[in-house]
């Protein structure tokens, strides 16, 4: 097989396992690789010609080594606030793009606060979705979902209406989110990634997040949405034998109890959210003396790293 600097020929073979000995990918793999899923990867060929693969006699997408490195470049500039619809250009020109006061994020982000405001789901619904299918659930979140939580956080400070907002979107997000889990779920195998919320908000979203990056990179994800008394914890690791355990709590935590929850569970354990800077240094006593296996991440997009080190996404087992 072609190694990953080598150039394929312009067209592959007809016949598609041919195609795959020869070194061309499948858009599976695609995926994979880019952690770009393959609804969005289609969505950038037919609307905006980013990415255009070879195909077989019978339709099978194939990509090149070359492709590949330009997904890459599509994410690249996207992560530079540049509009999907202009990246082409940008790709074929290899020019940086003009200087410009708007920004398609900032767009989304005033679209998603009005839609909250007015506890309006449809128009939620229909921004997300179209955000989700030419954004990459890892960049969507980093540029629009991170962003909106930390404006909705501040917003609701004493605000008149912020508890009906509040509750609107955390159900809006764990309904939006948990279909999305349970249908990804069915599609995956192996141990599945614990999510808790650790804490004793109700409306806690950070665990939410977490899941749906792990679950966007081929991970299966169970989510509890609330803590679990000391004992239960290690049932649930007993019964569900999870590859790991992922605690996300805003809140500060009662550390003198966290060794005593967290006995009888087995593998990585990951306590991610505002908690982690609020107690950082006695975690890492903690780590040093008690727990060894207590990896610490602050944000979702954090947690998605540190599972990914771990060799824990995409089948990874502990």
């Amino acid at each position: 097989m072609p190694s990953e600097h080598d150039s394929l020929p312009f067209a592959p073979p007809a016949d598609y396992h041919q195609a795959l000995a020869a070194g061309w990918l499948p858009i599976r793999e695609v995926a994979r690789r880019t952690g770009v899923n393959p609804v969005t990867l289609r969505a950038w060929e037919r609307r905006y010609g980013l990415i255009v693969p070879m195909r077989t006699a019978k339709g099978h997408r194939l990509y090149s080594n070359e492709q590949i490195s330009r997904v890459q470049q599509v994410l690249t500039w996207l992560e530079r606030g540049v509009a999907v619809s202009k990246v082409r250009g940008l790709l074929d020109d290899q020019r940086d793009p003009a200087p410009s006061g708007a920004s398609p994020w900032n767009t989304l982000l005033y679209q998603a606060l009005s839609a909250i405001a007015q506890v309006d789901e449809r128009q939620l619904d229909e921004l997300f979705n179209g955000a989700l299918s030419i954004y990459p659930a890892q960049t969507l979140c980093e540029h629009l979902m991170l962003p909106l939580e930390a404006e909705l956080r501040q917003r609701w400070q004493g605000q008149f209406g912020s508890t009906l907002e509040r509750l609107f979107y955390h159900a809006w997000l764990r309904s939006k989110l948990g279909s999305r889990l349970y249908h990804h779920n069915r599609q995956q195998q192996g141990a599945p990634l614990l999510l808790i919320n650790h804490s004793e908000l109700p409306q806690e979203t950070g665990h939410w997040l977490c899941a749906w990056l792990a679950s966007s990179a081929g991970c299966p994800v169970r989510v509890l949405d609330g803590p679990l008394p000391t004992g239960e914890l290690a049932l649930a690791e007993q019964r569900l034998q999870p590859r790991a355990l992922v605690l996300f709590s805003s809140q500060a935590l009662n550390l003198p109890q966290l060794p005593r929850q967290l006995n009888g569970c087995q593998g990585p354990i990951l306590l991610a959210g505002s908690a982690v800077n609020i107690h950082y240094v006695e975690l890492i006593e903690l780590r040093e003396s008690s727990l060894p296996d207590l990896h610490l991440a602050e944000s979702p997009l954090d947690v998605r790293e540190q599972l990914d080190q771990l060799g824990l996404l995409q089948g990874g087992r502990r």
